[in-house]
């Protein structure tokens, strides 16, 4: 069985790979462990600074990681150590904040850039505020701007999104983006954080499920001011999905504010929902009124030449030799990009595994399944999808959501996300939320492993084809 400070070990060793350089450095590069006692980790810090930070702001991060280790659950305690490795009778956090800060320049000068100060009065020992960093939102570096396929359906949203990077909190604000699933609305809101990131700006990027998940733990640990100063503190806010924010009042309340204080102070402020606020109806009023303040724009399903464009891009980037009559075979089988790339990647698959060039009536053979009309296909849902892939893959359900992380415990695990993907609408995060409270970005790799993995392996493809049947 492992041992506590083998699975810190290990937890540190996965944090010190996950977490960027600055912040590995600055919170969790000297924390120790101390002891395991009443069914918690111990663990040592130097100073009252890094053990708040590591309490409230990174706490689910390290916890996560050290789970995994452990093979349960795991909570953590956060203690102040002297150098001899015991806990500290001395709270570094009642130094006062200027030595605190001075002693943390030499492990991080990256995120604190502060001079030595002389011994003069305490007026003038006041150091300016320094923002600790903003936890990393995913993106997926696929999502840019140049990958982006505009067409009729998309161009208003693409020109809006591409103002609003040139000059953001200027030219429209908010901006609000709505339309039907896979039509491109994340990749758009992805593509305007990479540009605003690159500008130096402070964003933040976050499914509306995730700003509930912050709230709901900020009020747990009594955070509150914490998660106001993440929020309040950034030049765009872009979150995705807010039709998600319907029914919780709490998260309403504070939203509500937060976008209050971002626009007042000349903010962007960028949303996406799956229909506009006028049919948000389930919102409060102030919130749908404030959405509709901006630019409202849609993105309407993509029209057949858009979508023929979008494959050949996919083949380019793929090196993949496609016909034209294989190209629109492939755009027609679909209606939205999520679709269109299944439908691309089974073609994909077996012009790499055949090493021939893919014929028309072998695209329509591949193709058929599909081709199924929509108002008889079944809605599928996670528990089918759960259900399917255990007896397929022989891995009971609890294990797919549990902590293993076997190959062949991971293979299912993946083959669920891609599935999730493929046949149902849920969002990452609610998908993560299935798999056992799994970040999303854990789930977009997840999917792109199990994509690589099916254009290599016929056998694991044959095997996905028979699930992906069996639930539809």
């Amino acid at each position: 069985m492992t041992s506590p400070q083998d699975a810190w070990d290990t937890a540190y060793h996965q944090l010190e790979l996950q977490l960027d350089g600055g912040k590995f450095d600055t919170w969790v590069r000297d924390a120790r462990f101390l002891r395991y006692e009443d069914g918690q980790f111990v663990i040592g810090v130097r100073n009252g600074f890094s053990r708040d930070m590591l309490q409230h702001r990174l706490y689910r991060n390290v916890a996560r990681v050290l789970s995994d280790a452990w093979g349960q659950s795991a909570a953590i305690r956060f203690e102040i150590y002297s150098l001899g490795g015991t806990a500290s009778a001395t709270d570094d956090s009642d130094l006062p904040l200027f030595q605190v800060l001075n002693e943390m320049q030499a492990a991080s000068t990256e995120m604190f850039r502060v001079e030595p100060l002389p011994e003069t009065s305490m007026a003038d020992r006041v150091v300016p505020q320094a923002y600790a960093p903003l936890s990393e939102s995913e993106l997926n570096p696929r999502h840019t701007f140049d990958r982006f396929v505009v067409g009729g359906s998309n161009r208003l949203a693409y020109e809006a999104l591409q103002a609003v990077v040139e000059a953001p909190g200027r030219n429209y604000n908010p901006v609000f983006v709505y339309g039907g699933v896979g039509v491109g609305k994340t990749h758009l809101l992805h593509a305007a954080a990479h540009i605003c990131r690159k500008a130096g700006k402070r964003v933040i990027y976050v499914p509306s499920e995730a700003f509930t998940n912050d709230l709901v733990n900020a009020l747990r640990t009594r955070t509150t001011a914490m998660l106001r100063d993440k929020y309040r503190s950034v030049d765009v806010l872009i979150v995705d999905d807010v039709q998600f924010l319907a029914g919780k009042e709490s998260t309403q309340e504070e939203f509500f504010h937060t976008f209050n204080v971002l626009h007042a102070a000349g903010k962007q402020v960028i949303l996406a929902s799956d229909r506009p606020p006028r049919d948000l109806t389930a919102l409060e009023d102030r919130l749908r009124s404030r959405f509709s303040g901006g630019l409202v724009t849609d993105i309407s399903p993509l029209e057949l030449e858009t979508r023929m464009a979008i494959v050949k891009m996919w083949q380019l980037e793929q090196h993949i030799r496609l016909s034209d009559p294989v190209v629109q075979m492939i755009a027609e089988c679909a209606a939205s990009a999520r679709e269109l790339e299944g439908a691309f990647n089974m073609i994909a698959a077996r012009v790499r595994l055949s090493h021939q060039p893919m014929t028309a009536d072998a695209a329509a053979r591949i193709l058929h399944r599909l081709e199924t009309p929509r108002n008889h296909v079944r809605t599928v849902t996670m528990a089918d999808i759960l259900n399917a892939v255990a007896e397929t893959f022989s891995v009971p359900v609890d294990e797919i959501t549990g902590k293993g992380r076997t190959s062949r415990v991971s293979l299912a695990r993946q083959v669920v996300m891609l599935l999730a993907r493929e046949l149902t609408e849920l969002s990452l995060v609610q998908v993560g939320d299935y798999l056992g409270g799994r970040q999303h970005s854990t789930i977009i790799a997840g999917i792109q492993k199990m994509s690589q993995l099916l254009a290599e392996d016929a056998d694991l493809s044959a095997l996905m084809d028979d699930t992906r049947r069996r639930l539809l």
